[in-house]
């Protein structure tokens, strides 16, 4: 069996870095990093202190949809059913 192939990062979407919260950066989910670029690039995407929840998320078909806008709404929809109950 020959495993899927790896899924690129769309350009200019982000979804990953706006969508849901990241404890590590005090993020909120719905607000883009401090770390991102105007372009919607990452800008410690190569660097050794890039956040493991970061390095560690890689792109999927399931999570990145067809578009930009799918991927907000499935990262959001994951945000909120694991958000931890108060």
């Amino acid at each position: 069996m020959n495993p899927q192939p790896e899924q690129a990062c769309r350009p200019h979407c982000a979804a990953c870095c706006i969508a849901p919260s990241i404890s590590s950066l005090n993020k909120p989910a719905g607000v883009a990093c401090l770390h991102l670029a105007p372009d919607l690039r990452c800008l410690r995407f190569h660097h050794p202190d890039r956040p493991a929840c970061c390095s560690g998320l890689q792109p999927s078909r399931e999570m990145c949809g067809d578009s930009r806008e799918q991927a907000m709404v499935w990262l959001a929809d994951l945000e909120r059913a694991t958000r931890p109950s108060c």
